[in-house]
This record gives C-alpha cells, sequence and structure tokens, in this order.
C-alpha cells in the first residue's frame, strides 16, 4: 500500500500512508487512537474505497471493490468486536465454514458431516474443542474468538489482519494463538498485528509499522528497536509516566464486603476499599474476577456474605439497587453492556441521570447538553459534537463515556473491570488519570484487572484473586510482577 489518502467531510484521516507486508511475516501496525491504523485496515480489507494511492500484491495493483473482492484477492480480517462477526444463531461449524456458504449462495445442499469434520480439523489446527453443533451465541468470547480465527484457517488466506485478537484470550489460549501464528508464518502467510500489548508485538512480530496522524511514521525491524522507542513514535513525545499515580487523601472504609458467594466463581470474598483508595483485584481470566464487579453491581445474585456502603447493609435485587446506594460499575464489555453503541454521545451520557434532566417528566435539553459539555471537556473525550453516534469513537474515548455517565449521579464507589481493554497506551494514561480525579474527589475505587503491571501502578493495595477467592493481599510498591503472577496461578496452593 502506498500513497494512500482517505478523507471524511473534508477532514484527512490518512495523508500519503503506506504498508508493505512480505509473505510469511508478522508485521505489526500501531498506533494511538486516531492515528488511522482502522481507516488503513478497511481500506485494505474493501470496507473502504481510498481517495488516493494504489495496493499492489505481487508487484502488480489490484482493485479492492469491496470486502468479497478483497477476500478473493487472499485478504482476510479478525476484528476485535467478535460479536459482530458470528451469526448467534448458527452452530459453531456453520460460523466457522460462514464465508464459504455465503459465496456459494442460497439454495446449495449442505453436506453437514462434512462441514462438521472440515471444522473440526480447522479447530485442530488450533489444538481446541468446542461443541461443533452448539449455537454460537452461547460461546464465551474466547470461544467466539477461537471460531473466527477457525474460519480463516478454511478459507486460503494469504494476507491475514488481526485486530486485538488477544483481547478476549487468557494468557494459556493467548500462547495458543501465538502458536498458530507462527504455523501461518512457516506456511507463506503474511500477517498483520493490530495489539495495544507492546510485549506481544515483540514476541511475536518480525517488523513494525507506527502510525501517527494519519501518517506512516516509522518501519523497522523488531530487533532495531525499544519498546520505549516505538511509544515514542506512537505518542510523538517521550512518555515519562505511563501510570500517573495522583495524590489522594485515604479516609473511612465506604464498601465493605465480608464473605461474599455467589454462583460458582465468588467464594467467600471479604474486601474493603476506603475514601480516596484504589484497591485493585488481580487474576488471571477466570479467576471470577467479572463476576464479582456482578455481583457487587446487583446484576448476578448474591448466595452469600454481606455488602456494606457508607456503613449501610445492602441487599442488591438489581443493578438499580446499587446505583441507588452509590454504586457504579464500568463493565469489562461496554459495547455490550457499558454504552448504547447506536445512540449518540449525549445520549451516553445522559442515562443514570435522566430522572436529574427531566422536569413534570419531560427533558430538559439545555441542562442535559450542559451536563454533557462539561463531562467531555473534562474528561478529554474527543468527538465531532453532542450527537456523534458513539460507535464512530475509538475504544479510548468510548471507555471515558462509560466511566464519564456516571459522574452526575455522585455515585461513591466505582467498580472498574478491564477498564483498558482494547485501549491503546495514549488513552490508557488518560483513563488513569480519570481514576486517579475520582479518588482525589474521595471515591472508593475497586480496580479488577488481569494486567498487572496497570495495579502495581496505580493501586493503593493489591488483592490477587485466584479460583474465585482473595488469596494474597499486598501494600503499594511491595508487589512484584512475579510473585502477582505466582500468586494469581496458584503456585502457592491458593492460601493467604
Amino acid at each position: 500500500m502506498s500513497g494512500i489518502c482517505k478523507s471524511f467531510s473534508g477532514v484527512p484521516a490518512l495523508k500519503d500512508a503506506g504498508l508493505e507486508v512480505a509473505g510469511g511475516e508478522v508485521h505489526a501496525l500501531l498506533g494511538a487512537n486516531g492515528a488511522g491504523k482502522s481507516t488503513l485496515i478497511k481500506i485494505l480489507s474493501g470496507a473502504y474505497g481510498a481517495d488516493s494511492g494504489s495496493v499492489e500484491i505481487d508487484g502488480g495493483p489490484v482493485v479492492l471493490g469491496g470486502p468479497a473482492e478483497a477476500k478473493a484477492l487472499g485478504i482476510h480480517c479478525v476484528y476485535q468486536e467478535v460479536d459482530t462477526a458470528i451469526v448467534p444463531a448458527l452452530s459453531t461449524a456453520e460460523n466457522i465454514l460462514l464465508d464459504r456458504h455465503a459465496a456459494n449462495g442460497a439454495g446449495r445442499w449442505v453436506n453437514w458431516k462434512a462441514m462438521a469434520e472440515e471444522a473440526g480439523a480447522a479447530l485442530q489446527r488450533l489444538g481446541v474443542e468446542l461443541p461443533l453443533h452448539k449455537p454460537a451465541g452461547e460461546l464465551s468470547l474466547a470461544e467466539k474468538q477461537l471460531v473466527l480465527i477457525a474460519r480463516l484457517l478454511t478459507e486460503r488466506a494469504r494476507f491475514v489482519i488481526l485486530d486485538e485478537p488477544t483481547a478476549p484470550l487468557s494468557l494459556e489460549e493467548a500462547e495458543r494463538l501465538f502458536r498458530v501464528i507462527e504455523g501461518l508464518k512457516a506456511s507463506g502467510i503474511g500477517i498483520i498485528f493490530i495489539t495495544h500489548r507492546l510485549p506481544e508485538v515483540f514476541r511475536v512480530s518480525d517488523r513494525i509499522t507506527v502510525m501517527r496522524d494519519g501518517m506512516r511514521v516509522l518501519t523497522a525491524d523488531k530487533r532495531d528497536l525499544t519498546p520505549e522507542g516505538v511509544v515514542e513514535a506512537m505518542l510523538g513525545r517521550k512518555f515519562e509516566e505511563e501510570y500517573p499515580k495522583l495524590e489522594a487523601d485515604i479516609g473511612e472504609v465506604v464498601l465493605d464486603v465480608n464473605g461474599l458467594r455467589s454462583g460458582s466463581r465468588v467464594k467467600d470474598v471479604s474486601l474493603k476499599v476506603r475514601s480516596g483508595e484504589i484497591v485493585a483485584v488481580v487474576g488471571l481470566v477466570g479467576a471470577g474476577k467479572t463476576e464479582l464487579s456482578r455481583a457487587l453491581f446487583g446484576a448476578d445474585s448474591v448466595d452469600g456474605g454481606t455488602i456494606r456502603a457508607g456503613g449501610r447493609p445492602l441487599r442488591l435485587n438489581q443493578p438499580a439497587d446499587a446505583v441507588a446506594a452509590g454504586i457504579a460499575l464500568v463493565p469489562e464489555e461496554r459495547r455490550r453492556q457499558g454504552i448504547v453503541a447506536s445512540d449518540s454521545v449525549l445520549r451516553n451520557l445522559s442515562l443514570p441521570s435522566l430522572k436529574r434532566w427531566t422536569r413534570l417528566g419531560f427533558l430538559t435539553g439545555r441542562k442535559e447538553e450542559e451536563s454533557a459539555s462539561g463531562l467531555i471537556s473534562s474528561l478529554g473525550i474527543k468527538t465531532a459534537g453532542f450527537q456523534q453516534i458513539i460507535a464512530t469513537l475509538s475504544g479510548g474515548n468510548q471507555q471515558k463515556v462509560s466511566i464519564g455517565k456516571w459522574i452526575p449521579t455522585e455515585a461513591s464507589v466505582y467498580l472498574f473491570d478491564e477498564p483498558t481493554k482494547g485501549v491503546d497506551i495514549g488513552a490508557k494514561s488518560d483513563i488513569f488519570r480519570v481514576i486517579g480525579n475520582l479518588a482525589a474527589q474521595g471515591k472508593a475505587i475497586l480496580y479488577l484487572t488481569c494486567e498487572f503491571q496497570e495495579a502495581v501502578g496505580i493501586a493503593d493495595r493489591i488483592l490477587v484473586m485466584y479460583d474465585g477467592a482473595i488469596v494474597k493481599e499486598f501494600p503499594r510498591g511491595q508487589a512484584s510482577l512475579e510473585e502477582l503472577l505466582i500468586e494469581a496461578s496458584g503456585g502457592r496452593g491458593g492460601t493467604a
């Protein structure tokens, strides 16, 4: 790809951008939100047409008139938002072979046995087993991701675009994916690898391209680069403080959880969070962090134990009870649970506070807009205006809206479940500052994450969760990444 330019409503998104990918290499494409990498990839996949520039394969020009033409040329994508690429009512096997059956058209006889065998063979290449006849909508996020990876294995892909492929995967599943990538590479397939996780970049890539402000600013072999150099290229400046930690006065206990049990994933959890304090709960995928956040927010039933907020015992039968008690949740799956993707920035920022902006049952638009304007400014949300559909914002800006909508409610407890998932390094810093400002205002913060470095960087205390229970506590500055991983893996027998 060379000389690629693209504008939207007169605003340049790409300016003379380019990318070269060789067969049999893993080429990492990096950039902060808004850098232009998504637009470049959508042009390569045929979703957008370029205003100017050229695309060549094997030295000859090609025309990408749409996704079908791109796939016919061997260009395949696996996007981060797995639910948009899965047909939930169809089986696992049908989803794996979806592209082929769509290309064949309706009215064809289907050999169900052959379909199951081919889908099973693709999964076997991944080293996983999934129920082939189960509706894909009933699969976990990690399983859906594996279905999409298996789908591209059934096609004659020459170039594969992997957009944040490890985001929904556990460490073990990610390692399995890396082995699959090595296999694709060995077979001569060129791979464009998009991720916000720099350790993954330096683990699997051969070359790295960095984009900023719609342009390519760096392409180099991995061995000639350092993580610090890549971050500086992404941001255009030195990133001195990746994990900003703001000073906050820690006060009385606001959230007090004792012996909490919920389903099979939350087992006798006890913890306290004080005003102005950031308490991180770290654990591997499946440890029970999300289930803990849902129980504390009334989204899942509680089987035993007590929850107190502000000294008052709570009975949480539904999320509305938690909101009334001053508890806010920023969930892991922001597009499904944290925002209304098809609605405007204004409405998303207003949803939890509609009662504040109504009078005699009618919405007061002026006050709603004043509140939204203040939040957009204070949180640094990059948007064209109130009415912009939130689905068109970058992941980091969507997350800022998911957080910001709770601020007018004056919640006293904030639960953050994997808040930086799928967010670039610059936006992560912004989110850490937002969380730090909330703590400085006296809010109690419970930060649940599998990114151990984040917990070390911003938390006042770290609790390690393993198999549904809290197994260890570390004060700030007293936990190494190695110690956290050992405890989170049950390496010390799962005892505190």
